[in-house]
């Protein structure tokens, strides 16, 4: 019988013990910030043997779920208001929540010829449907209004607006042509350092209030190693990087 080296056998208990310290977090996550947390959750999984698994929807109705006592034991929302409020109602670890990205908001279509002129699109009003998110449950939607409002528009498009569930449903909306245009997260229509596909007007941050997004770690979280872990990888450098690629400022 051949004898196993120690150092091996070392090796082999080590990567036991993480194994066996290895955790799982459940995230609750903005809608708008899909696509970037997917390959942050995956570089998270191999750099620290964590487990990030996220659930994607609205700001607002994952504050109801929350309230209403969802496992999640991280929330990434989509604006700083949200995640105040818990804190304020006790419903979040103390001294957790920062701001991880800004959003920016666009101006969307597939079609690549209709947004030649930046806001001029909607004035022109020669578009049967405007998709925006919820302005009641999704920051972005309510960003939009702000600058419909500010161009004067927004009472001559009230009857073509359609409004997706979330930030998500309303890109799909665009992205379909059920609408012609739409206002998304600029992370929808982003990648590799540009805008891919159709056209675009990439909204002046002054036009609305800035998309602040915050994340915090709720009561659930505490004593979750892997909720710590994954805050702690979420200001890293690494993340800071794949966060940008997406179009948003730290």
């Amino acid at each position: 019988m051949k004898t196993i080296p120690k150092t091996l056998t070392a090796l082999a208990l080590l990567a036991g013990a993480c194994a066996a310290q290895a955790e799982t977090v459940q995230v609750a996550v903005a809608a708008n910030f899909t696509a970037p947390m997917k390959v942050i959750a995956e570089a998270f999984a191999q750099d620290t043997g964590h487990k990030a698994e996220a659930a994607y929807g609205s700001t607002g109705k994952f504050y109801a779920q929350i309230t209403n006592g969802a496992p999640f034991q991280v929330f990434l929302a989509a604006d700083d208001t949200t995640p105040a409020k818990l804190e304020d109602e006790g419903m979040t670890r103390p001294g957790t929540r920062f701001t991880y990205a800004t959003g920016t908001l666009v101006l969307w279509s597939a079609d690549p010829a209709l947004i030649k002129d930046g806001a001029r699109v909607l004035g022109r009003n020669q578009f049967r449907k405007l998709a925006i998110a919820n302005p009641k449950t999704a920051p972005y939607g309510t960003a939009a209004v702000e600058v419909m409002k500010a161009l004067q528009v927004d009472q001559m498009l009230a009857p073509k607006l359609v409004q997706g569930e979330n930030i998500a449903q309303t890109y799909q909306f665009v992205s379909t042509g059920n609408a012609e245009l739409g206002f998304v997260a600029l992370s929808q229509a982003f990648k590799d350092g540009q805008i891919t596909g159709g056209s675009a007007w990439v909204v002046p941050a002054e036009m609305h209030e800035p998309i602040r997004q915050d994340a915090v770690i709720l009561k659930t979280g505490e004593g979750n190693a892997a909720a710590n872990a994954f805050m702690d990888y979420l200001k890293s450098d690494k993340v800071k990087a794949i966060i940008r690629s997406f179009g948003y400022e730290i």
